[in-house]
């Protein structure tokens, strides 16, 4: 939409907050698609485990730490949480309660308080989910084409005198003989989407370049070397129409080569009913599992086709790989960050460049610093990493994007779990404890429990960044405003530019879902020890519904629709996070001499066999389309031939017909097209 499309030149600065909160879920699922709808269900859910846990927890355990005096009896000030500025707060922990204290109960109670609220919540929430994903896949008014398709890999080479398409239509016309429609099978591409994609950079050079002319009168010129800086000066609307029709000839050309001669070794194939299409996903098509491997088609836009011709047991190879260099990434990554941590500290920086000692002498900017810099330098030093992260899942050979997202946000989960939040606790004491740890190798738990209290202020004031700071900017927006009007004015000449720099892209969810997820981790691991960290994760998670939902509803575009196939990935992770959670209680309980801290042996074992059971009664129907919502029909009757065209790479599709330069490319792929369907 354009900026003012739909609303008035005036409006109130805070209505949005009463849309967002009057705003349903089906708006959500009609504005922004199934996956948004599931991401709020998660960050409710999370509040919802949060804001219960605090209306116990807060006025039962803050009273029982405040009117303790451990800390001031004790001489052993390790269990202090004042590794920030805020010593008060040690005060309202669990490190000021004495050793052996019967007051330990109530934390050991509140353990499971916590827990049982995060059971509750997660099997009402996966239930909830499961609901929604089959009404949106029963949905009898819009034609989904992957719902009648299917993705087949590992075809094996066709018999003698046989083309490729050719084996695959016999293949599954001899199975499927009344409901096989056709079959597309997956091209070498490379070479053709470059010349698409050079055909496609000229065109908007050539709108670009009539633009100038039409706001100029002047013919605009360009040089036809390196980066228009170097070569021949030419009339760029000639330049630019030549070679479009040159790269049109190229494209014919390759297009008859890549049909003819490039069939790789999987097809898409497409049947006339939904029914169908699910049996033929969850069915063994072949006694060897390395051949006619058979998976549900993910969307057209979805599909990473350079990934479909991979191998199944290369495929293997390949992700013990990737888990390989990631749990390698994990452990070296956290050299940087331990120096990134230590040399943020004020006193550090200020050895380091003396010329900043007489701004942070200045009381203000000495608290801000001392606050935040730690912070700001973990956040940017991670911002960094996912990239890296999408282009190893990608490598595994993953057939969809949403799947290559769902991979890399869980690389990304346990990189942040393992390096920020393990990596920052035990930076300031796995060093004093190397001794007992060689010693006692077994004793990490207890180290890491220990040392928890200690960083308690760190995190307090992280979580407090992250919605005070990533949420503002979230809501204002003010970088890619910023962004865009420098585009706007330096860059674009014709409307479609424009369009394409105030495009505001989707949610990134393979960065938003782990972050969040941090959040959670410490949230958790605090809530007992420091239960005022509640307040602050009801307050990020808080937020973060209120101001994503209107960001879902008003700004962010959708890039695809997986049905919701990352939530049993969101609920592991959380059960990941409070198995963690009760690790941690244990080791501290233990910590502080409480025999009884064994009660939470059991708790931890609940957790395993919740997960399992959620597993067993979830899953597969979110893994699967289940037939009985395959079954329902739909309200029209489906355009098979628009189902099969909306597989077709772009390289080879058609252009549009009214571009009269380029219908000889059109008509002949249209005889490629029937052609291969005969």
């Amino acid at each position: 939409m354009d900026p003012w499309e739909g609303s008035s030149l005036t409006r109130n600065p805070f209505a949005w907050i009463r849309e967002a909160f009057t705003s349903t879920e089906q708006d959500v699922v009609k504005l922004s698609g199934v996956d948004t709808a599931v991401y709020f269900v998660f960050l409710s859910t999370v509040l919802g485990i949060f804001a219960l846990s605090a209306l116990l927890l807060l006025p039962t355990l803050l009273p029982l730490s405040a009117t303790d005096n451990s800390l001031k009896t004790s001489r052993n000030v390790t269990d202090t949480t004042s590794n920030g500025t805020f010593s008060q707060l040690d005060n309202l922990s669990m490190a000021n309660i004495t050793r052996r204290s019967s007051r330990l109960w109530a934390f050991l109670g509140a353990v499971y308080w916590v827990s049982l609220v995060t059971y509750f919540m997660l099997w009402k929430a996966y239930k909830h989910v499961a609901a929604l994903r089959a009404e949106a896949l029963m949905s009898s008014e819009e034609v989904l084409p992957e719902q009648y398709a299917i993705l087949v890999r590992d075809i094996p080479s066709p018999p003698n005198g046989e083309t490729q398409k050719e084996f695959v239509d016999s293949y599954f016309r001899e199975i499927y003989p009344e409901t096989f429609y056709r079959s597309l099978v997956v091209t070498e591409n490379s070479k053709i989407n470059k010349i698409w994609e050079n055909l496609e950079g000229y065109k908007k050079k050539l709108a670009r370049a009539e633009a100038v002319f039409a706001a100029t009168s002047n013919r605009p010129m360009n040089k036809t070397g390196l980066l228009g800086l170097v070569g021949e000066r030419v009339d760029s609307i000639d330049y630019y129409t030549k070679l479009i029709n040159e790269s049109v000839a190229k494209l014919e050309a390759e297009q008859r080569t890549v049909l003819a001669e490039k069939q790789q070794t999987a097809a898409v194939v497409f049947f006339t009913d939904r029914v169908t299409a699910a049996l033929a996903a969850q069915s063994l098509h072949c006694q060897m599992v390395d051949k006619w491997t058979v998976t549900e088609a993910p969307e057209p836009r979805q599909l990473i086709w350079e990934n479909l011709k991979i191998k199944f047991f290369s495929r293997i190879v390949r992700q013990y790989l990737i888990y390989f260099l990631v749990a390698i990434t994990i452990l070296f990554y956290m050299i940087p960050i331990a120096f990134v941590s230590a040399i943020t500290t004020l006193g550090n920086l200020q050895k380091a460049l003396p010329f900043i000692k007489p701004i942070v002498e200045i009381a203000f900017i000495r608290t801000i610093l001392q606050s935040y810099l730690p912070q700001i330098a973990l956040i940017v030093f991670l911002a960094m990493l996912p990239k890296f992260l999408m282009f190893l899942s990608k490598s595994e050979g993953i057939p969809s994007q949403s799947h290559a997202i769902r991979a890399a946000s869980g690389k990304y989960f346990y990189f942040s779990v393992l390096n920020v939040f393990i990596g920052v606790t035990l930076a300031g004491s796995l060093f004093d404890n190397l001794k007992a740890l060689e010693t006692k190798p077994n004793s990490i738990v207890t180290v890491l429990a220990t040392s928890l209290p200690k960083n308690a202020t760190f995190f307090l004031t992280y979580v407090a960044l992250k919605f005070f700071v990533g949420y503002g900017l979230e809501l204002s927006r003010i970088i890619p405003l910023i962004i865009f009007h420098l585009k706007k004015k330096y860059l674009c000449k014709t409307e479609a530019e424009v369009k394409e720099a105030w495009y505001p892209g989707d949610l990134s969810y393979a960065t938003r879902v782990p972050s969040d997820m941090l959040i959670l981790t410490i949230t958790f691991c605090y809530s007992v020890i420091a239960p005022l960290i509640l307040v602050f994760g009801v307050i990020y998670f808080g937020l973060g519904w209120l101001i994503l939902r209107n960001q879902a509803l008003k700004v962010y575009v959708p890039s695809y629709e997986s049905y919701g196939r990352m939530w049993p990935h969101i609920h592991t992770r959380i059960l990941a996070a409070l198995f963690l959670f009760q690790l941690v209680m244990f080791g501290y309980l233990g910590a502080k001499l409480f025999v009884w801290a064994t009660l939470l042996v059991p708790l931890i074992f609940i957790s395993l066999i919740f997960g399992y059971v959620c597993r067993q009664k979830f899953y597969k129907g979110f893994e699967h389309t289940a037939l009985e919502v395959a079954c329902r029909g739909l309200k029209q009757r489906p355009d098979l031939e628009e189902v099969f065209r909306a597989y077709i790479p772009h390289s080879l599709s058609t252009h549009k017909g009214d571009d009269h330069q380029f219908k000889g490319a059109m008509s002949r792929y249209q005889d490629y097209a029937a052609i291969s369907a005969a």
